[in-house]
């Protein structure tokens, strides 16, 4: 009787392993214009589960290790970003097809304000305006913290109230989603990831990876102590390893 229980134990963990090895697959698609039925190709896919990333080729097909109900983040400039959700159908039947549709865009006028230079550097260097963003030092942590206009009404001192005040927004976030938070370390290691963030500038990727509404992120660096220039100006992954050497600092800080 034991060695019979202690067979079945043996096969049960084999079933098990095997069951987990089977977890994950390798599946393809093909990714269309859905007005024009199309291949499009160089469209990003992540999966937000996983935190691997892979783009379509120029027949419109790509490959992705997935398991059952994996949510894949479907995205290219211009087109309507869409998730889908990985069915054993598809992983039984190993590839599906996947449509996407096109941005209407309303173009509105620009009006361009051009400098009145003179030709003398000198003059034309004051007419040009320059903000200025300085960051500060702190000791013991790696990296430095962008306060904006040095010049502005407590700039040094909203550094420091962000990091320590235990009630800031900052530190309800990075305490609320540390499953979230620790893909960061993730998406670093994944090329597909990181080149799909760097050309985006509409926070959206960055958005689904973390669990956070895009207003969030502004809010995010904004208690990082990171200027309004550099988020507007910054591209996705600039901005995540923004967020990612900020949320290394509060454990720090935290620790001690």
């Amino acid at each position: 009787m034991r060695y019979f229980a202690v067979f079945f134990f043996f096969i049960a963990t084999l079933a098990v392993s095997a069951q987990e090895k089977q977890q994950d697959q390798v599946v393809s698609g093909t990714i269309l214009n859905d007005n024009t039925l199309a291949p499009m190709s160089n469209v990003n896919i992540i999966n937000i589960n996983k935190v691997k990333g892979t783009v379509s080729d120029d027949k419109g097909s790509f490959q992705i290790t997935v398991s059952v109900n994996d949510t894949l983040h479907i995205s290219f400039l211009g087109f309507k970003s869409i998730k889908v959700r990985v069915t054993n159908d598809w992983i039984k039947n190993k590839t599906t097809t996947i449509q996407m549709t096109e941005k209407a865009y309303a173009l509105e006028e620009v009006v361009v304000r051009p400098y009145n230079l003179t030709g003398y550097l000198e003059i034309d260097a004051k007419l040009i305006p320059v903000k200025e963003n300085y960051r500060y030092s702190i000791s013991g942590l790696n990296a430095a913290y962008e306060a904006g206009d040095a010049y502005s009404p407590n700039a040094f001192g909203r550094v420091l109230g962000s990091i320590f005040n235990p009630a800031d927004m900052l530190y309800n976030f990075f305490g609320k989603k540390p499953t979230e938070l620790r893909r960061l370390k993730e998406m670093k290691k994944d090329d597909a990831v990181r080149n799909a963030l760097e050309t985006r500038f509409d926070r959206e990727t960055i958005a689904v990876l973390l669990g956070v509404s895009k207003e969030e992120i502004g809010e995010i660096m904004s208690r990082c102590n990171y200027s309004e220039q550099f988020v507007k100006t910054a591209n996705d992954l600039q901005i995540m390893d923004a967020i990612s050497a900020c949320y290394e600092e509060y454990k720090i800080l935290k620790k001690k």
